[in-house]
């Protein structure tokens, strides 16, 4: 019975990301967009982040994925369940014979399942576009689990602290600000990428590079998803609240 419940609350929560039009729009048509965008424009040769004769989507497909999973993990459960928290249906769910923890698995089975909906896609189209490069499924493996894990502790911790129109501003700029200088899409040279190896949206950015572009496994970077995983949801357990 209990994992019936779970199943139910994860193909609701499932169905509810698929129907929100600006959920698709963050997910799936941007992620989507930036690697058609960075596959098919001279930006990334024109930046110097590669040479002329490296294929770009050995930049542009990590980078796709790792834009999606954050759309999914941190930003989109943030924003839904900052929302759901502040019109109580958070509260009243946790009353429910589905409890906390199944609440909680509810929604990282949702995230799962859309995440696995957005690399399909991304790796779609990327065959499409002729990508052939390394893929170390294990290093996928790696960042997929445990990008899910940090980023989705963090913007629940967000959700269960802050208020849901902070919320909502914060993770959309906290969006924004990963994907142009926190190491999610493409790498850092210098101190400055020193220093977001060791933010979860540089770490995670670091290990699917590694895995799609390099074909190994970036074991500083998963080291450093896995501590902002456990120090994530340790807190989130401490100071989330549902009313």
């Amino acid at each position: 019975m209990r994992m019936r419940r779970i199943a139910s609350q994860t193909r609701f929560e499932t169905v509810s990301v698929l129907r929100n039009g600006e959920q698709l729009l963050l997910s799936l048509v941007f992620p989507l967009g930036l690697l058609v965008f960075l596959a098919k424009t001279p930006l990334l040769a024109g930046l110097d982040i590669i040479d002329s004769t490296t294929d770009p989507l050995i930049i542009a497909v990590p980078g796709a994925l790792s834009l999606s999973l954050a759309s999914s993990a941190f930003t989109g459960q943030a924003i839904a369940t900052a929302f759901d928290r502040r019109y109580g249906v958070l509260r009243q769910l946790a009353t429910t014979p589905l409890g906390t923890n199944g609440l909680i698995l509810g929604k990282l089975g949702a995230v799962i399942m859309v995440v696995l909906i957005q690399f399909a896609l991304v790796f779609s189209v990327a065959f499409g576009l002729g990508f052939r490069g390394p893929i170390d499924v294990l290093g996928l493996v790696l960042a997929t689990v445990l990008g899910t894990a940090s980023l989705l502790s963090l913007g629940l911790l967000m959700a269960g602290t802050v208020r849901a129109e902070a919320t909502l501003a914060a993770t959309n700029l906290i969006w924004v600000l990963m994907a142009g200088v926190g190491g999610l899409v493409v790498a850092h040279p210098g101190e400055w990428g020193t220093v977001v190896g060791y933010l979860p949206s540089g770490a995670l950015g670091d290990v699917m590079r590694a895995a799609i572009g390099d074909g190994g496994i970036d074991i500083k970077a998963v080291i450093v998803l896995l501590v902002w995983g456990l120090v994530g949801t340790l807190a989130a357990r401490r100071w989330f609240r549902f009313e």
